[in-house]
């Protein structure tokens, strides 16, 4: 076994390999850009090197410097979590011919599947089913649209190389492909030096269903049952489930032969992914196979007990897989939610900034330990209170994963867990999983990859993440400033009236009145004529509430504001301020003021570097039209018009590193 193991990563994947590695006795090098000096993974490992200034092209992704790391702290092997170099090919050879183990498939297994053209190639011949398209490279954006139309749309532009949503565009016309080839091109390039792009036909109603496979030097391949990951915003998913809701054994048992079969056509030597794109008949085709372990590794270690870190790390030490197929495990169900610094009401714009507050549910499984019997929660992360999340690299914040009984149970530990989790100081997606979790489709387990598309057409706004229940909200409110009001007046009435105020962004306000009883272990709470039995199990000034309402146990989160209380569960929140039931007629009187014109101005939404100025002084836009590129979190994000204009300044410059609300553009 290794007895130093050097990890060209950063983020929760190099923690979450440290963390391994650390319980099986051997010693691990981090490796950080200037950025990350101060990163966890760096504080984490027992040793840690700097290897270049912030920008992933100057740091991780550059082999040479991660090969020299090895030499200087005498690492004996490197793991790659995924992303930067995991599927790099050269890099491993690199590695290899250096006399360093690359904690990984060998560099030609890599070679074989990288190439999105080549991998298909080989998976038909292996037996694999894979879906009808062009495999040569691309030339032009014309080209594109005379391919797409011999296919017949949708089709689906995907670049070689690509990966992470990255270098990917469905299209269902003639301008979509000739816009989704060239952005398709520009963001392989940029993320992956390879900008070959190719077309295939789009499945309709796809689900997106991926076999977990294992292969050892010594000729054993197994399969770890398959993760759904059908729930995906923009190509990029969202949650993960372990096993498939859709598939039937039958099904399931065949989509594992042929990644198994497509495993030993490469000699696979590693944890390999091998990705399908599953009809509503449950017909099955190949997409590609990730030659790496997959951010969503997680729920499959959480139904089979196994630790894939660790089996990586074995394999590459030469050890053989120690069981066989029937040997695996497939029990409970497990759940991940991806945990991204992003606004949801702002059209899912990255949110770099310092975590003010950070307060992960309580962990209560780990991969390093057996999954408890009832399953539990768990959280993979790469960060901490206090640390900043920078705009170079993804938008991950964490992984929050749980396992239930069965399905229905995972859904409503994950809910829980997603109303303790506590992240201040920048936005998380965190409403919109709450959110995704309680949908009825979602629910039932009716839903493919364009899910989000069409159950949120406009977008996500708070509309989407309406309560169930908006009275336990104010009823809540109402007991929390109730009993921080009893530290200030313990002789106060056994009955108190407040009047609950709701404050709205556009200024509307409602006014409801709460009358609060004490009992011997709870507060009832008397709204519009219902009594709220609610009992706080949390101390004063806790950002999360616990306790029950109406004999249910709950997870809440209460925010103090300058005036009021911010109150937020299952993705809902309301804004309120709590007084005393005879000063309500005098809050109705207070005026409200309107926030700024922001018509006449384009304004960056986010922290960025801007790319493209699509317009010039003095030209007229129409509605639709892009105005401007703005590359934050290795994505390029278009603005468009929001109306007809006219260019009247244009006040950044390409190049520029832009902050949020910057002025790029005014209007006439």
């Amino acid at each position: 076994m290794f007895r130093k193991i050097l990890i060209a990563n950063r983020g929760e994947i190099a923690c979450r390999v440290i963390k391994t590695a650390r319980r099986m006795g051997i010693l691990t090098v981090a490796v950080h850009s200037e950025a990350d000096a101060d990163a966890l993974h760096v504080r984490l490992a027992d040793e840690a090197l700097c290897i270049g200034p912030a920008p992933s092209r100057e740091s991780y992704l550059v082999a040479e410097k991660i090969i020299d790391a090895c030499k200087r702290s005498g690492a004996e092997a490197v793991h790659p979590g995924y992303g930067f170099l995991s599927e790099n090919a050269a890099f491993a050879r690199q590695v290899e011919e250096q006399g360093i183990v690359f904690i990984g498939p060998k560099h030609a297994s890599i070679s074989a599947m990288g190439d999105k053209i080549a991998s298909k190639e080989l998976a038909a011949k292996a037996g694999v089913n894979t879906i009808p398209g062009h495999d040569e490279p691309i030339a032009t954006a014309d080209d594109a649209v005379a391919i797409a139309q011999g296919i017949g749309y949708p089709v689906m532009i995907k670049a070689s190389a690509g990966g992470g949503g990255k270098g990917l565009r469905v299209a269902w016309n003639d301008k979509e492909t000739h816009e989704g080839f060239t952005s398709c091109r520009n963001e392989a390039r940029n993320s992956f030096g390879d900008d070959r792009v190719f077309i295939e036909k789009f499945v309709e109603e796809p689900r997106h269903i991926e076999i977990q496979v294992l292969g050892d030097a010594h000729g054993n391949h197994v399969f770890l049952w398959e993760r759904e990951c059908s729930i995906q915003r923009r190509h990029q998913k969202v949650i993960e489930e372990a096993p498939s809701p859709f598939l039937d054994e039958a099904t399931r048992l065949a989509m594992g032969a042929q990644a198994v079969a497509l495993a030993k056509a490469v000699n696979y030597q590693s944890a390999g992914t091998v990705e399908f794109v599953v009809g509503k008949d449950r017909s099955f085709y190949f997409l590609e196979m990730n030659t790496r372990l997959q951010v969503e590794h997680p729920v499959t270690e959480s139904i089979t007990g196994l630790d894939l870190v660790e089996l990586m790390i074995r394999i590459a030490a030469g050890e053989p897989l120690g069981f066989g197929q029937q040997e695996i495990k497939r029990e409970g169900w497990a759940i991940e939610c991806r945990i991204n610094a992003e606004d949801p009401f702002r059209n899912f714009l990255p949110s770099t900034g310092r975590l003010v507050r950070y307060l992960p549910p309580p962990q209560t499984m780990t991969a390093a330990h057996p999954v408890p019997p009832d399953g539990g929660v768990r959280v993979d992360t790469g960060v901490r209170e206090g640390g900043a999340i920078p705009m170079h690299y993804d938008s991950m914040i964490a992984k929050l994963i749980v396992r239930g009984d069965d399905r229905p149970d995972a859904i409503a530990k994950m809910r829980s867990a997603l109303n303790a989790f506590v992240i201040r100081g920048i936005s998380s997606n965190i409403p919109f999983q709450s959110a995704l979790l309680a949908h009825p489709k979602f629910a039932a387990g009716d839903f493919n990859t364009g899910f989000i598309a069409s159950e949120y057409p406009h977008g996500f706004s708070i509309d989407s993440v309406a309560h169930t229940d908006p009275d336990f909200l104010v009823a809540l409110a109402a007991a929390l400033h109730d009993r921080t009001d009893a530290r200030a007046r313990p002789d106060r009435a056994a009955t108190r009236s407040w009047t609950v105020v709701l404050r709205r962004p556009d200024g509307t306000r409602t006014q409801l009145r709460a009358d609060v009883t004490d009992h011997a272990n709870h507060l009832g709470v008397e709204i519009d004529g219902r009594v709220h039995q609610i009992r706080l199990d949390t101390p004063l000034r806790s950002i999360v509430v616990e306790g029950e309402a109406d004999g249910i146990p709950f997870h809440a989160q209460a925010d103090r504001t300058p005036i009021g209380w911010r109150i937020s569960h299952h993705g809902a929140g309301i804004d309120v301020l709590v007084i005393p039931t005879h000063v309500a007629p005098l809050e109705a009187l207070m005026p409200f003021k309107a926030p700024p014109d922001l018509s006449k101005v384009l304004l960056s939404p986010m922290p960025g570097l801007l790319v493209e100025i699509a317009v010039s002084v003095g030209q007229k836009v129409l509605a639709g039209e892009k105005l401007a590129t703005i590359e934050a979190m290795k994505m390029e994000n278009i603005l468009f018009a929001q109306q007809d204009c006219v260019v009247a300044e244009i006040a950044a410059s390409p190049g520029e590193s832009l902050a949020v609300d910057h002025v790029i553009l005014r209007f006439e």
